[in-house]
């Protein structure tokens, strides 16, 4: 019958999302963590075969975790240019002249106040070092700078915007690499490296660069939502390969004109941009040198050769910073930089996610508030599918009102079903109700919805975004707990012996939460009851279910879930008593007063 279909299809679909979820926390993860376990320890024992290190590597890279110096040990161990921006702080180092310290002075690594900066880059030594170093390269050539090599600082003495650096070193050879250094007020490093040929004979030589990550924490590439791993564009495509993968296959190698590549988390982003008009070759590799997993991105530019007498020039550009889309858009247009804000993981709804977050962007600017522009927008994109979804909620409402006759009619004709299913039908024409009318809404919306929980997912403008109250960061979950009352006591759950881990684990239960699944049951409530009691069951247990489920996800993604329930059932109750159907919360108020519920 139509009506079971309708609901079948819905069962299906809820059943399905229940399902991938918990085999993504039960089953995916856990066998992720095996098999990265399971690989560093095949990598500990497998000895490193020589002349496999790749561009740019330190030959002195520790091959022992035991090894690995703290990251002030290993700054302090080289002269260094400090670096002072608005928005960075850090050094680069003299040996290697790498970009390879840094912070981020806008953002912290907690909502506390006297928190530290967020640090981005650190140098080789430190456990997980991630740099970025330039250079040239040549066939059967000595004398050019390595990682070891020591440069001198011949101008400037700090760097910042409007006051570039300057470092040199000769080869004893004939040849003079001197590199200017200078940096904008965003994140924005440009390297001009030059090359000056005083000896006998020409050379070949071709421009390099390198961004590194020598190992990887655990906390990161586990989220199927956000892309974290290598990403560019280059040959006229995105390129994106998760940790994971890019450790187990390796990248892909990709001739282009112009373009980036890097390296991402989920909000931020260490990129090279060779100049547009280079043909060159990208490359994401993975090597190993002991236990640890070294991800490269890097490119090689085309040979060219120098004459004696002679100097050439080569600008390259190395982004290292926040994610913040205005900011990469600016840049594209700026510099002429070719889709930077696809660093953003837009997935494959972009051209979904990429206008809805420049409204939510809009909004938020008019707005100043994060969680407030969020529930604009969630109140706009509802005003839109309004349409469609007054069809969907009348034909829910019209079907609730008939579900006496046709509990009537199932029951009478319960051993003749295409009886059952004429009368339906004939019932269905009466009352001018089509089934299908209810669940095609639904399906048209859910892309828009998706693409919306995926703009709030990866964007950062959520992260340490404060709402009010209790809420002071839009990107964690909900503080509060049930098991301490919300706070009330003061006791921490998770010191609990024995159960402390589920307490503030699997059982966290906030204020969101729960009025996410009060919401859930209350939109659930409204619609057709389930004639099969194991379809009945289900319906009555998934709010129950979601409420668990959805507690570990960001706060900002339960307000706009919560408010676009409250928007529906709103927009629910309104038909419900245009058509006088019973529904729940008039029986709540009637039950309240104490007085019968009237249909």
């Amino acid at each position: 019958m139509q009506n079971d279909n309708t609901r079948n299809t819905i069962l299906f679909v809820v059943s399905a999302i229940i399902v991938l979820v918990v085999y993504q926390f039960l089953v995916i993860e856990p066998a992720a963590r095996r098999q990265q376990a399971e690989a560093a320890r095949a990598a500990a024992d497998a000895p490193v075969a020589p002349g496999t290190n790749p561009v740019g590597r330190d030959p002195n890279l520790p091959s022992s975790p035991a090894q690995l110096a703290d990251r002030a040990t290993v700054v302090a161990r080289t002269a260094r240019v400090p670096v002072a921006t608005p928005s960075l702080t850090g050094s680069i180092a003299l040996r290697g002249a790498r970009i390879d310290d840094l912070f981020l002075n806008n953002y912290k690594v907690s909502v506390d106040s006297d928190a530290d900066p967020v640090e981005l880059l650190r140098p080789e030594g430190a456990e997980y070092a991630w740099f970025a170093e330039f250079g040239w390269t040549g066939a059967n050539l000595t004398g050019l700078p390595t990682p070891d090599t020591r440069w001198t600082l011949v101008e400037g003495d700090r760097l910042a915007p409007d006051s570039p650096v300057t470092l040199r070193h000769t080869n004893g050879q004939g040849l003079t690499f001197t590199r200017q250094i200078s940096v904008d007020d965003r994140y924005m490093f440009t390297v001009t490296d030059t090359v000056a040929n005083t000896g006998q004979g020409a050379v070949t030589l071709a421009p390099y660069g390198s961004v590194q990550r020598q190992g990887v924490p655990d906390d990161l590439g586990k989220n199927q939502i956000v892309h974290e791993g290598a990403v560019g564009w280059l040959g006229e495509e995105l390129r994106l390969v998760k940790y994971n993968k890019w450790a187990k296959d390796g990248g892909p190698e990709v001739t282009s004109q112009g373009g980036w590549l890097g390296i991402t988390d989920k909000y931020w982003l260490a990129a090279l941009i060779p100049d547009q008009d280079e043909t060159l070759k990208g490359e994401f590799r993975v090597t190993k040198a002991g236990p640890v997993e070294i991800f490269e991105a890097n490119y090689v530019g085309q040979p060219r050769t120098i004459a004696s007498g002679r100097q050439i020039t080569e600008t390259t550009r190395f982004f290292a910073g926040a994610k913040t889309v205005p900011v990469l858009k600016a840049y594209e247009t700026d510099l002429n930089i070719p889709r930077l804000d696809a660093a953003v993981d837009w997935g494959n709804f972009w051209f979904l996610t990429r206008p809805l977050f420049s409204f939510l962007h809009f909004i938020y600017q008019h707005i100043g508030n994060v969680g407030l522009a969020i529930l604009a927008l969630t109140v706009v994109v509802k005003l839109v599918f309004f349409p469609l979804a007054n069809k969907s909620y009348e034909s829910l409402t019209k079907m609730k009102k008939v579900q006496p006759q046709i509990e009537e009619l199932r029951k009478k004709y319960k051993d003749d079903p295409a009886k059952q299913q004429q009368e339906l039908l004939g019932l269905y024409k009466t009352e001018k109700i089509n089934p299908l009318t209810g669940c095609l809404p639904m399906l048209v919306q859910i892309p828009v919805f998706y693409a919306l929980y995926k703009v709030l997912t990866v964007t950062i403008e959520m992260r340490h975004a404060p709402f009010f109250g209790w809420i002071q960061d839009l990107s964690s979950r909900d503080p509060t707990t049930i098991f301490n009352l919300f706070g009330a006591i003061p006791w921490d759950p998770a010191a609990a012996p024995l159960i402390g881990g589920f307490l503030n684990g699997p059982l966290h239960l906030g204020v969101l939460p729960l009025l996410y699944g009060f919401t859930m049951w209350l939109t659930t409530a409204m619609n057709p009851p389930a004639t099969d009691p194991i379809q009945q069951r289900i319906f009555q247990l998934m709010p129950v279910m979601f409420t668990f489920i959805m507690a570990p996800f960001a706060a900002g993604l339960l307000i706009y879930w919560i408010w676009n329930n409250i928007l529906t059932i709103a927009q629910q109750y309104i038909i419900m008593r245009r058509f006088q159907v019973d529904n729940p919360i008039d029986s709540l108020i009637n039950r309240f007063k104490g007085k019968k519920a009237v249909t």
